[in-house]
């Protein structure tokens, strides 16, 4: 795609496009703030660029029948949501709707280039499968904090050998596309405020809990990234004064003490000690422990694994319940591989938040898991390459 919108009413309604499906001009009329003949004018433009194409006659609403108009139905947007165990890459239309998705476990800790070998080779399948002959924009998310603007890792605690990685400039040469880089969860948000729980809510926080922990922050609809890229970085917020070393070099992050890697990290300490014959049989069995393994032993009822969620949804909550108060946020939506943990570690994080946090702040405060998993990233990454491309250049 070589054409961008030539100003912000046309990006407008391309975004209305995007969000909304196909709509008559009378129907995008009603939207925005343009005189009819100004809105013809915009539309046609449009229209000559390639970016959108009619669609059929619209519904009559009185007079000569319009024509509905469309995003081209050619485009598409490559999302690619890297997580420190896993890649997900999913094609979309310019509607967002995913067309293929495809997973493929990977480890960050092998550094930029396998992991981007890894996704160009699946990249390359959604291609071959047919679903694009190329790609119009891609958008990646990393596990990790990003300077922004440039598309570039600073200092990923759980990342190493990616600090300073041009993360932007490399795929963009090598997929022969524009691509946007930012922090996993700020795509997380992304997804879910288009498609999932948050569609309807303009002020929340999105916390996902995997490897590691971190928070998307949306504003007005918009997501805030802070100055530099780093807002959200609640990992990182001490939960424990002292506490156990962090990857980030400071003791008693919330990271430290409750995440995939250190609930499986504190399982494994359980089935050693011997307090809980459920957790040392799959350790046994498997040669190793993870979250997943912790949330089927406590769906089995064994206390020691509920007691870690729970003491883990505590600390989480603790933190949260601080962000409400600054805040407050209109709704809290809790994702990511820890989630496999379900309602104990939901009931835990609400009891804190609405415990700590003032009457005023909660007490219209929905706290839910999210609705889409994994594909909230991949389409969160779809949406921010979306909103670069359908701005004016």
């Amino acid at each position: 795609m070589t054409a961008r919108p030539g100003n912000a009413h046309q990006a407008r309604l391309l975004k209305l496009l995007r969000d909304g499906g196909p709509n008559s001009r009378a129907q995008l009329g009603d939207q925005v703030d343009l005189s009819r003949s100004k809105l013809a004018v915009e539309v046609d433009r449009l229209l000559e660029t390639g970016l959108v194409v009619a669609d059929g006659l619209a519904a009559s609403r009185g007079g000569r029948r319009s024509h509905n108009i469309r995003l081209n139905p050619g485009l598409r947007f490559l999302g690619v949501d890297i997580g420190a165990t896993s890649v997900d890459v999913a094609v979309t239309n310019a509607e967002l709707e995913t067309l293929g998705h495809i997973n493929h476990p990977m480890d960050v800790r092998e550094g930029p280039v396998a992991v981007f070998e890894q996704v160009l080779a699946m990249a390359g399948k959604l291609k071959a499968s047919g679903l694009a002959e190329g790609f119009d924009g891609a958008g990646i998310g990393v596990p990790g904090p990003v300077r922004f603007p440039e598309g570039v890792p600073v200092a990923p605690p759980i990342m190493p050998g990616w600090d300073g990685f041009p993360v932007r400039e490399a795929l963009s040469q090598e997929l022969g596309c524009p691509v946007m880089v930012d922090n996993d969860v700020n795509l997380m948000a992304m997804g879910e405020q288009h498609a999932g729980v948050a569609r309807t809510v303009a002020d929340f926080l999105c916390v996902k809990i995997g490897t590691g922990i971190g928070c998307g922050i949306v504003v007005g609809g918009e997501v805030y990234r802070g100055t530099t890229g780093s807002a959200g970085d609640i990992g990182h917020i001490q939960a424990v004064p002292d506490g156990r070393p962090c990857a980030c070099g400071n003791r008693g992050c919330l990271e430290a003490h409750f995440s995939g890697a250190a609930l499986a990290r504190d399982a494994m300490e359980a089935a050693q000690q011997g307090l809980s014959a459920d957790l040392a049989s799959r350790l046994e069995t498997n040669g190793g422990l993870t979250a997943v393994d912790v949330a089927a032993a406590a769906a089995a009822g064994d206390a020691t694994a509920l007691d870690l969620i729970r003491e883990g949804g505590n600390r989480t909550g603790q933190v949260i319940a601080g962000l409400v108060s600054f805040f407050n946020p209109g709704l809290v939506v809790i994702g990511g591989g820890v989630t496999g943990l379900g309602h104990t570690l939901l009931a835990a994080i609400r009891t804190q938040v609405y415990r700590q946090s003032l009457p005023l702040a909660t007490g219209n405060l929905p706290i839910v898991l999210g609705e889409l998993g994994p594909a909230a990233g991949v389409i969160g990454a779809a949406r921010l390459i979306s909103d670069h491309l359908f701005s004016p250049a």
